[in-house]
């Protein structure tokens, strides 16, 4: 869900929350609810699902690559052992 579809559910949800002779101002509170639900959301440490999801693919090649130079590592560790062992 978008932020700001997600914010615009929440302020109707508000609004609808409040009492009959409160939803007349209907406009005014909306406008001012967005305004405080956006400022309250962006002191918080969040991050946007697409950024995270984009995150995780980097963290998940990144294993990999780790993963792969692990094993070339041991491969050449052998390797040395090996004419280690001949030069002896």
């Amino acid at each position: 869900m978008k932020e700001s579809s997600f914010l615009d559910e929440l302020t109707q949800k508000l609004c609808n929350a409040l009492p009959d002779n409160f939803q007349k101002l209907e406009k005014d509170l909306k406008k001012n609810f967005q305004v405080i639900l956006q400022s309250a959301l962006n002191k918080l440490d969040i991050v946007a699902r697409e950024e995270f999801d984009a995150q995780t693919k980097v963290l998940a090649r990144t294993r990999k690559k780790i993963e792969d130079l692990e094993k070339q590592l041991k491969e050449l560790e052998k390797l040395i052992l090996i004419k280690k062992k001949k030069t002896k």
